[in-house]
Protein backbone atom coordinates (compact mmCIF):
# COMPACT_ATOMS: atom_id res chain seq x y z
CA UNK A 1 0.00 0.00 0.00
CA UNK A 2 1.43 3.38 -1.02
CA UNK A 3 1.49 6.58 1.00
CA UNK A 4 -0.94 8.14 -1.47
CA UNK A 5 -3.45 5.33 -0.81
CA UNK A 6 -3.17 5.87 2.95
CA UNK A 7 -3.34 9.66 2.77
CA UNK A 8 -5.74 10.76 0.00
CA UNK A 9 -4.39 14.30 -0.23
CA UNK A 10 -1.27 14.76 -2.25
CA UNK A 11 1.90 15.31 -0.29
CA UNK A 12 2.77 18.39 -2.34
CA UNK A 13 -0.52 20.04 -1.39
CA UNK A 14 0.14 19.34 2.29
CA UNK A 15 3.66 20.69 1.90
CA UNK A 16 2.46 23.96 0.37
CA UNK A 17 -0.17 24.52 3.06
CA UNK A 18 2.24 23.82 5.92
CA UNK A 19 4.90 26.00 4.29
CA UNK A 20 2.55 28.97 3.94
CA UNK A 21 1.34 28.62 7.53
CA UNK A 22 4.86 28.23 8.91
CA UNK A 23 6.06 31.21 6.87
CA UNK A 24 3.25 33.38 8.25
CA UNK A 25 4.01 32.56 11.88
CA UNK A 26 7.78 32.89 11.49
CA UNK A 27 7.29 36.31 9.93
CA UNK A 28 4.95 37.32 12.78
CA UNK A 29 7.50 36.11 15.33
CA UNK A 30 10.33 38.12 13.82
CA UNK A 31 8.27 41.28 13.62
CA UNK A 32 6.77 40.96 17.11
CA UNK A 33 10.17 40.39 18.68
CA UNK A 34 12.30 42.45 16.37
CA UNK A 35 13.45 44.82 19.11
CA UNK A 36 14.66 42.08 21.44
CA UNK A 37 15.89 39.27 19.20
CA UNK A 38 19.56 39.52 18.28
CA UNK A 39 20.75 39.10 14.66
CA UNK A 40 22.24 35.75 15.66
CA UNK A 41 18.91 34.54 17.02
CA UNK A 42 17.10 35.70 13.89
CA UNK A 43 19.66 33.85 11.78
CA UNK A 44 19.05 30.65 13.71
CA UNK A 45 15.28 30.98 13.31
CA UNK A 46 15.61 31.63 9.59
CA UNK A 47 17.96 28.64 9.29
CA UNK A 48 15.44 26.48 11.13
CA UNK A 49 12.70 27.61 8.79
CA UNK A 50 14.81 26.97 5.68
CA UNK A 51 15.95 23.59 6.95
CA UNK A 52 12.35 22.51 7.47
CA UNK A 53 11.54 23.67 3.94
CA UNK A 54 14.42 21.58 2.62
CA UNK A 55 13.10 18.63 4.58
CA UNK A 56 9.58 19.04 3.20
CA UNK A 57 10.89 19.30 -0.33
CA UNK A 58 13.26 16.33 -0.09
CA UNK A 59 10.57 14.18 1.49
CA UNK A 60 8.11 15.03 -1.29
CA UNK A 61 10.78 14.18 -3.91
CA UNK A 62 12.06 10.96 -2.35
CA UNK A 63 8.94 9.50 -0.76
CA UNK A 64 8.72 6.91 -3.57
CA UNK A 65 12.18 5.69 -2.55
CA UNK A 66 10.91 5.36 0.97
CA UNK A 67 8.06 3.16 -0.21
CA UNK A 68 10.48 0.94 -2.13
CA UNK A 69 12.72 0.65 0.92
CA UNK A 70 9.72 -0.23 3.03
CA UNK A 71 8.65 -2.97 0.60
CA UNK A 72 12.16 -4.48 0.58
CA UNK A 73 12.41 -4.28 4.36
CA UNK A 74 9.06 -5.96 4.90
CA UNK A 75 10.16 -8.70 2.51
CA UNK A 76 12.81 -9.89 4.96
CA UNK A 77 12.08 -11.66 8.24
CA UNK A 78 14.14 -9.20 10.27
CA UNK A 79 12.60 -6.22 8.53
CA UNK A 80 9.07 -7.53 9.06
CA UNK A 81 9.69 -8.10 12.77
CA UNK A 82 11.27 -4.66 13.13
CA UNK A 83 8.35 -3.10 11.27
CA UNK A 84 5.74 -4.79 13.43
CA UNK A 85 7.56 -3.81 16.62
CA UNK A 86 7.86 -0.27 15.32
CA UNK A 87 4.12 -0.06 14.61
CA UNK A 88 3.30 -1.42 18.06
CA UNK A 89 5.57 1.15 19.71
CA UNK A 90 4.12 3.94 17.57
CA UNK A 91 0.59 2.87 18.48
CA UNK A 92 1.52 2.74 22.18
CA UNK A 93 3.08 6.19 21.95
CA UNK A 94 -0.07 7.57 20.31
CA UNK A 95 -2.28 6.00 22.98
CA UNK A 96 -0.06 7.37 25.74
CA UNK A 97 -0.21 10.84 24.21
CA UNK A 98 -4.01 10.71 24.19
CA UNK A 99 -3.96 9.40 27.78
CA UNK A 100 -1.69 12.26 28.85
CA UNK A 101 -3.85 14.73 26.95
CA UNK A 102 -7.00 13.47 28.70
CA UNK A 103 -5.40 13.77 32.14
CA UNK A 104 -4.00 17.21 31.28
CA UNK A 105 -7.52 18.51 30.67
CA UNK A 106 -8.68 16.93 33.94
CA UNK A 107 -5.92 18.63 35.96
CA UNK A 108 -6.56 21.70 38.12
CA UNK A 109 -4.03 23.29 40.48
CA UNK A 110 -5.07 23.53 44.11
CA UNK A 111 -5.90 27.04 45.28
CA UNK A 112 -4.01 28.53 48.19
CA UNK A 113 -5.39 27.84 51.63
CA UNK A 114 -5.75 30.53 54.29
CA UNK A 115 -2.88 31.75 56.47
CA UNK A 116 -4.32 29.90 59.47
CA UNK A 117 -4.40 26.63 57.52
CA UNK A 118 -0.88 26.92 56.12
CA UNK A 119 1.57 24.48 57.78
CA UNK A 120 4.94 25.38 59.23
CA UNK A 121 7.50 25.31 56.44
CA UNK A 122 11.29 25.00 56.23
CA UNK A 123 12.87 26.28 53.01
CA UNK A 124 16.32 24.81 52.30
CA UNK A 125 18.69 26.49 49.84
CA UNK A 126 21.87 24.48 49.15
CA UNK A 127 24.58 26.46 47.35
CA UNK A 128 27.89 25.68 45.69
CA UNK A 129 29.95 28.18 43.67
CA UNK A 130 26.83 30.25 43.05
CA UNK A 131 28.18 33.75 43.76
CA UNK A 132 25.68 36.59 44.01
CA UNK A 133 22.84 34.51 42.60
CA UNK A 134 22.31 32.82 45.99
CA UNK A 135 21.73 36.29 47.51
CA UNK A 136 19.04 36.98 44.89
CA UNK A 137 17.43 33.63 45.66
CA UNK A 138 17.31 34.29 49.40
CA UNK A 139 15.92 37.79 48.89
CA UNK A 140 13.11 36.47 46.71
CA UNK A 141 12.24 33.86 49.34
CA UNK A 142 12.17 36.46 52.13
CA UNK A 143 9.57 38.42 50.18
CA UNK A 144 7.22 35.42 50.14
CA UNK A 145 3.60 36.07 51.05
CA UNK A 146 3.74 33.50 53.84
CA UNK A 147 3.20 33.94 57.59
CA UNK A 148 6.62 34.89 58.97
CA UNK A 149 6.17 32.83 62.13
CA UNK A 150 5.56 29.71 60.01
CA UNK A 151 8.49 30.10 57.60
CA UNK A 152 12.04 28.95 58.39
CA UNK A 153 14.78 29.88 55.88
CA UNK A 154 18.00 27.84 55.74
CA UNK A 155 21.00 28.54 53.49
CA UNK A 156 23.75 25.90 53.33
CA UNK A 157 27.07 26.56 51.61
CA UNK A 158 28.43 23.24 50.41
CA UNK A 159 32.11 24.17 50.63
CA UNK A 160 32.11 26.73 47.81
CA UNK A 161 35.42 27.88 46.34
CA UNK A 162 34.20 31.31 45.26
CA UNK A 163 32.48 34.17 47.14
CA UNK A 164 29.19 32.33 47.73
CA UNK A 165 29.66 32.32 51.52
CA UNK A 166 30.27 36.09 51.49
CA UNK A 167 26.93 36.63 49.74
CA UNK A 168 25.19 34.32 52.22
CA UNK A 169 26.71 36.34 55.08
CA UNK A 170 25.46 39.54 53.45
CA UNK A 171 21.97 38.05 53.20
CA UNK A 172 22.21 37.11 56.88
CA UNK A 173 23.13 40.70 57.76
CA UNK A 174 20.05 41.97 55.95
CA UNK A 175 17.58 39.31 57.05
CA UNK A 176 18.83 38.74 60.61
CA UNK A 177 16.99 36.01 62.49
CA UNK A 178 14.80 35.38 59.44
CA UNK A 179 17.69 33.39 57.94
CA UNK A 180 19.79 30.57 59.41
CA UNK A 181 23.06 29.83 57.65
CA UNK A 182 25.40 26.84 57.66
CA UNK A 183 28.70 26.05 55.98
CA UNK A 184 29.86 22.54 55.15
CA UNK A 185 33.55 21.99 56.07
CA UNK A 186 34.18 20.77 52.52
CA UNK A 187 32.23 20.10 49.35
CA UNK A 188 30.26 16.88 49.87
CA UNK A 189 27.56 17.31 47.23
CA UNK A 190 24.03 18.71 47.08
CA UNK A 191 22.52 15.59 48.64
CA UNK A 192 24.57 16.03 51.81
CA UNK A 193 23.75 19.74 51.99
CA UNK A 194 20.05 18.94 51.78
CA UNK A 195 20.51 16.15 54.34
CA UNK A 196 21.83 18.68 56.81
CA UNK A 197 18.85 20.92 56.12
CA UNK A 198 16.39 18.06 56.57
CA UNK A 199 17.92 17.30 59.98
CA UNK A 200 18.03 20.94 61.12
CA UNK A 201 14.64 21.99 59.74
CA UNK A 202 11.66 22.05 62.07
CA UNK A 203 8.79 22.64 59.62
CA UNK A 204 5.99 20.20 58.85
CA UNK A 205 6.86 20.74 55.19
CA UNK A 206 10.33 20.91 53.64
CA UNK A 207 10.75 23.08 50.54
CA UNK A 208 13.95 22.80 48.49
CA UNK A 209 14.97 25.67 46.21
CA UNK A 210 18.08 25.74 44.03
CA UNK A 211 20.46 28.61 44.71
CA UNK A 212 20.15 29.87 41.13
CA UNK A 213 16.36 30.19 41.24
CA UNK A 214 13.94 33.04 41.90
CA UNK A 215 10.41 32.53 43.24
CA UNK A 216 7.28 34.64 43.02
CA UNK A 217 5.82 36.08 46.20
CA UNK A 218 2.95 33.56 46.19
CA UNK A 219 5.03 30.54 45.14
CA UNK A 220 5.62 28.95 48.55
CA UNK A 221 2.01 29.21 49.75
CA UNK A 222 0.74 27.69 46.49
CA UNK A 223 3.37 24.96 46.66
CA UNK A 224 2.46 23.73 50.16
CA UNK A 225 -1.34 24.10 49.96
CA UNK A 226 -1.94 20.57 48.57
CA UNK A 227 -0.58 19.06 51.79
CA UNK A 228 -3.46 20.65 53.71
CA UNK A 229 -6.19 19.28 51.45
CA UNK A 230 -4.68 15.84 50.82
CA UNK A 231 -3.41 13.75 53.72
CA UNK A 232 -1.91 11.25 51.27
CA UNK A 233 0.18 13.94 49.56
CA UNK A 234 3.86 13.24 50.19
CA UNK A 235 5.49 15.66 47.74
CA UNK A 236 4.67 18.51 45.37
CA UNK A 237 6.57 19.62 42.26
CA UNK A 238 6.81 23.30 41.42
CA UNK A 239 6.45 24.86 37.97
CA UNK A 240 9.87 25.72 36.53
CA UNK A 241 10.53 28.43 33.97
CA UNK A 242 13.87 29.68 32.63
CA UNK A 243 15.33 32.81 34.24
CA UNK A 244 18.15 33.65 31.79
CA UNK A 245 16.09 33.46 28.60
CA UNK A 246 16.31 37.09 27.52
CA UNK A 247 19.15 36.83 24.99
CA UNK A 248 20.85 33.43 24.64
CA UNK A 249 19.30 30.89 22.29
CA UNK A 250 19.57 27.72 24.37
CA UNK A 251 17.66 29.18 27.35
CA UNK A 252 14.91 30.33 24.96
CA UNK A 253 14.64 26.80 23.59
CA UNK A 254 14.68 25.24 27.04
CA UNK A 255 11.99 27.61 28.30
CA UNK A 256 9.59 26.27 25.67
CA UNK A 257 10.65 22.73 26.50
CA UNK A 258 10.11 23.31 30.23
CA UNK A 259 6.59 24.63 29.66
CA UNK A 260 5.64 21.43 27.84
CA UNK A 261 7.42 19.21 30.36
CA UNK A 262 5.85 20.84 33.41
CA UNK A 263 2.56 22.41 32.42
CA UNK A 264 1.52 19.58 30.09
CA UNK A 265 3.25 16.36 31.18
CA UNK A 266 3.42 16.96 34.94
CA UNK A 267 -0.13 18.31 34.97
CA UNK A 268 -1.26 14.96 33.56
CA UNK A 269 0.95 13.03 35.97
CA UNK A 270 -0.47 15.05 38.85
CA UNK A 271 -4.01 14.08 37.91
CA UNK A 272 -2.79 10.49 38.36
CA UNK A 273 -1.21 11.43 41.72
CA UNK A 274 2.06 10.23 40.24
CA UNK A 275 4.50 12.99 39.28
CA UNK A 276 7.67 11.01 38.65
CA UNK A 277 10.18 13.73 39.49
CA UNK A 278 10.00 16.75 41.76
CA UNK A 279 12.53 19.27 40.41
CA UNK A 280 15.47 20.36 42.51
CA UNK A 281 14.78 23.97 41.55
CA UNK A 282 11.49 23.94 43.48
CA UNK A 283 9.86 21.08 45.36
CA UNK A 284 8.05 20.44 48.63
CA UNK A 285 8.00 17.31 50.81
CA UNK A 286 6.02 16.27 53.86
CA UNK A 287 8.63 16.04 56.64
CA UNK A 288 7.35 12.68 57.90
CA UNK A 289 7.69 11.19 54.39
CA UNK A 290 11.23 12.53 54.14
CA UNK A 291 12.31 11.13 57.50
CA UNK A 292 10.78 7.75 56.62
CA UNK A 293 13.29 7.34 53.79
CA UNK A 294 16.11 9.67 54.86
CA UNK A 295 18.64 6.95 55.89
CA UNK A 296 18.05 5.05 52.64
CA UNK A 297 18.25 8.28 50.60
CA UNK A 298 21.53 9.58 52.05
CA UNK A 299 23.18 6.15 51.81
CA UNK A 300 21.86 5.32 48.34
CA UNK A 301 24.32 3.57 46.04
CA UNK A 302 24.37 2.41 42.44
CA UNK A 303 26.62 -0.44 41.35
CA UNK A 304 28.61 -0.07 44.56
CA UNK A 305 29.16 3.69 44.16
CA UNK A 306 27.56 6.35 46.41
CA UNK A 307 24.86 8.27 44.53
CA UNK A 308 25.82 11.92 44.24
CA UNK A 309 23.35 12.88 41.49
CA UNK A 310 19.60 12.59 41.01
CA UNK A 311 18.74 13.40 44.61
CA UNK A 312 15.40 14.94 43.56
CA UNK A 313 14.29 11.97 41.45
CA UNK A 314 15.48 9.56 44.17
CA UNK A 315 13.49 11.35 46.88
CA UNK A 316 10.39 11.36 44.66
CA UNK A 317 10.81 7.67 43.96
CA UNK A 318 11.14 6.78 47.63
CA UNK A 319 8.08 8.83 48.56
CA UNK A 320 6.01 7.22 45.80
CA UNK A 321 7.19 3.84 47.09
CA UNK A 322 5.65 4.71 50.48
CA UNK A 323 2.27 4.85 48.75
CA UNK A 324 2.12 8.65 48.90
CA UNK A 325 0.74 10.93 46.22
CA UNK A 326 3.11 13.26 44.37
CA UNK A 327 1.40 16.28 42.81
CA UNK A 328 2.21 19.29 40.64
CA UNK A 329 1.27 22.90 41.31
CA UNK A 330 1.16 24.94 38.11
CA UNK A 331 0.58 28.13 40.13
CA UNK A 332 3.81 27.68 42.16
CA UNK A 333 6.42 29.16 39.83
CA UNK A 334 10.19 29.40 40.09
CA UNK A 335 12.59 30.82 37.51
CA UNK A 336 15.96 29.09 37.25
CA UNK A 337 19.17 29.53 35.28
CA UNK A 338 20.08 26.98 32.61
CA UNK A 339 23.23 26.48 30.51
CA UNK A 340 23.74 28.98 27.71
CA UNK A 341 26.29 26.93 25.77
CA UNK A 342 26.28 23.44 24.29
CA UNK A 343 28.87 21.84 26.65
CA UNK A 344 26.90 22.88 29.71
CA UNK A 345 23.67 21.67 28.12
CA UNK A 346 24.86 18.18 27.24
CA UNK A 347 26.50 17.75 30.64
CA UNK A 348 23.22 18.65 32.34
CA UNK A 349 21.36 16.17 30.14
CA UNK A 350 23.91 13.43 30.82
CA UNK A 351 23.39 13.92 34.56
CA UNK A 352 19.62 13.80 34.12
CA UNK A 353 19.92 10.78 31.84
CA UNK A 354 22.02 8.79 34.32
CA UNK A 355 19.59 9.61 37.10
CA UNK A 356 16.68 8.55 34.89
CA UNK A 357 18.30 5.17 34.20
CA UNK A 358 19.06 4.54 37.87
CA UNK A 359 15.67 5.54 39.21
CA UNK A 360 13.71 3.65 36.57
CA UNK A 361 15.56 0.52 37.65
CA UNK A 362 14.66 1.30 41.26
CA UNK A 363 11.05 2.00 40.32
CA UNK A 364 10.80 -1.35 38.55
CA UNK A 365 11.28 -3.06 41.93
CA UNK A 366 8.00 -1.78 43.39
CA UNK A 367 5.73 -0.30 40.73
CA UNK A 368 4.07 -3.64 39.92
CA UNK A 369 3.52 -4.51 43.59
CA UNK A 370 0.61 -3.47 45.79
CA UNK A 371 2.58 -0.46 47.03
CA UNK A 372 -0.36 1.90 47.50
CA UNK A 373 -4.14 1.95 47.81
CA UNK A 374 -6.34 2.67 44.83
CA UNK A 375 -5.67 2.36 41.12
CA UNK A 376 -2.07 1.94 40.06
CA UNK A 377 -2.77 1.85 36.32
CA UNK A 378 -1.66 5.46 35.77
CA UNK A 379 1.72 5.26 37.44
CA UNK A 380 2.44 1.90 35.82
CA UNK A 381 1.61 3.32 32.39
CA UNK A 382 3.93 6.27 33.01
CA UNK A 383 6.70 3.93 34.13
CA UNK A 384 6.33 1.67 31.08
CA UNK A 385 6.44 4.70 28.79
CA UNK A 386 9.67 5.95 30.39
CA UNK A 387 11.24 2.51 30.46
CA UNK A 388 10.49 1.95 26.77
CA UNK A 389 12.28 5.18 25.89
CA UNK A 390 15.39 3.84 27.61
CA UNK A 391 14.99 0.35 26.20
CA UNK A 392 14.60 1.55 22.61
CA UNK A 393 17.40 4.12 22.65
CA UNK A 394 20.05 1.83 21.16
CA UNK A 395 17.80 0.32 18.43
CA UNK A 396 16.69 3.83 17.45
CA UNK A 397 20.28 5.06 17.14
CA UNK A 398 21.16 1.98 15.09
CA UNK A 399 18.16 2.53 12.83
CA UNK A 400 19.02 6.21 12.42
CA UNK A 401 22.64 5.51 11.43
CA UNK A 402 21.52 2.78 9.03
CA UNK A 403 19.00 5.17 7.46
CA UNK A 404 21.68 7.87 7.10
CA UNK A 405 24.01 5.48 5.28
CA UNK A 406 21.34 4.03 2.99
CA UNK A 407 19.53 7.22 1.99
CA UNK A 408 20.80 10.40 3.69
CA UNK A 409 18.51 12.83 1.83
CA UNK A 410 15.42 10.80 2.59
CA UNK A 411 16.52 10.55 6.22
CA UNK A 412 16.93 14.31 6.41
CA UNK A 413 13.56 14.92 4.79
CA UNK A 414 11.54 12.44 6.82
CA UNK A 415 13.21 13.52 10.07
CA UNK A 416 12.52 17.20 9.47
CA UNK A 417 8.93 16.49 8.48
CA UNK A 418 8.51 14.54 11.73
CA UNK A 419 9.99 17.48 13.66
CA UNK A 420 7.57 19.86 11.97
CA UNK A 421 4.59 17.67 12.84
CA UNK A 422 5.43 16.76 16.44
CA UNK A 423 7.02 20.08 17.46
CA UNK A 424 3.99 21.98 16.21
CA UNK A 425 2.14 20.75 19.29
CA UNK A 426 4.77 22.39 21.54
CA UNK A 427 4.55 25.59 19.50
CA UNK A 428 0.76 25.72 19.70
CA UNK A 429 0.71 24.79 23.38
CA UNK A 430 3.18 27.53 24.35
CA UNK A 431 1.67 30.15 22.05
CA UNK A 432 -1.85 29.48 23.30
CA UNK A 433 -0.86 29.68 26.99
CA UNK A 434 1.46 32.68 26.86
CA UNK A 435 0.28 34.48 23.72
CA UNK A 436 3.86 34.67 22.55
CA UNK A 437 5.59 33.54 19.39
CA UNK A 438 8.57 32.47 21.49
CA UNK A 439 7.10 29.00 21.10
CA UNK A 440 8.75 28.80 17.67
CA UNK A 441 11.99 27.97 19.44
CA UNK A 442 10.49 24.49 19.82
CA UNK A 443 11.40 23.78 16.19
CA UNK A 444 15.01 24.85 16.70
CA UNK A 445 15.24 22.86 19.92
CA UNK A 446 13.88 19.71 18.28
CA UNK A 447 16.43 19.99 15.49
CA UNK A 448 19.21 20.51 18.02
CA UNK A 449 18.06 17.57 20.13
CA UNK A 450 17.60 15.24 17.14
CA UNK A 451 20.95 15.93 15.50
CA UNK A 452 23.07 17.16 18.41
CA UNK A 453 21.81 15.38 21.54
CA UNK A 454 20.50 12.04 20.25
CA UNK A 455 23.49 10.31 21.80
CA UNK A 456 22.70 11.39 25.37
CA UNK A 457 20.44 8.51 26.44
CA UNK A 458 22.63 5.70 25.01
CA UNK A 459 25.69 7.32 26.58
CA UNK A 460 23.90 7.80 29.91
CA UNK A 461 22.94 4.12 29.93
CA UNK A 462 26.51 3.02 29.21
CA UNK A 463 27.92 5.32 31.92
CA UNK A 464 25.10 5.16 34.47
CA UNK A 465 27.52 4.13 37.23
CA UNK A 466 29.72 7.21 36.86
CA UNK A 467 29.65 9.88 39.52
CA UNK A 468 29.97 13.67 39.29
CA UNK A 469 27.70 16.69 38.93
CA UNK A 470 29.55 17.84 35.77
CA UNK A 471 28.21 21.43 35.71
CA UNK A 472 29.09 23.04 39.04
CA UNK A 473 32.72 23.98 38.66
CA UNK A 474 34.17 27.48 38.69
CA UNK A 475 34.78 27.31 34.95
CA UNK A 476 31.06 27.04 34.25
CA UNK A 477 30.11 29.72 36.75
CA UNK A 478 32.75 32.27 35.73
Amino acid sequence: MSIKEIFPRKIKLITKKKTRKLSYYINAFLHSNGKTESPQNKLVLFSTFLLILVGLYSFSVFHNDFELMNVKRMGSTFGAIFGVVGLILLAYKAIMFLYILYNYFKYKPIASVTDDELPTCTVIVPAYNEGKQVWDTLMSLEKSDYPKDKLQLLAIDDGSLDDTWDWILDAKDKLGDRLEIFKQPKNKGKRHALYRGFNVGTGDIFVTVDSDSIVNTDTIRHLVSPFVNNEDCGAVAGNIRVLNNKKAMLPKMLDVSFVLSFEFVRSAESNLNSVLCTPGALAAYRSTAVHNCLPEWINQTFMGQPSDIGEDRAMTNMILKQGKHVLFQKNAVAFTNVPEEYPGLYKMFIRWGRSNVRENLEMAKYVFTDFRAGSKFGIRSLFISQFLKILMSYPMVFFMLFFVLVHPLLFLGSTLVSILIFSSFSVLFFTNKYKSFEGFWAYSYSILYTFGLFWITPYAIATANRRGWLTRGLVEKK
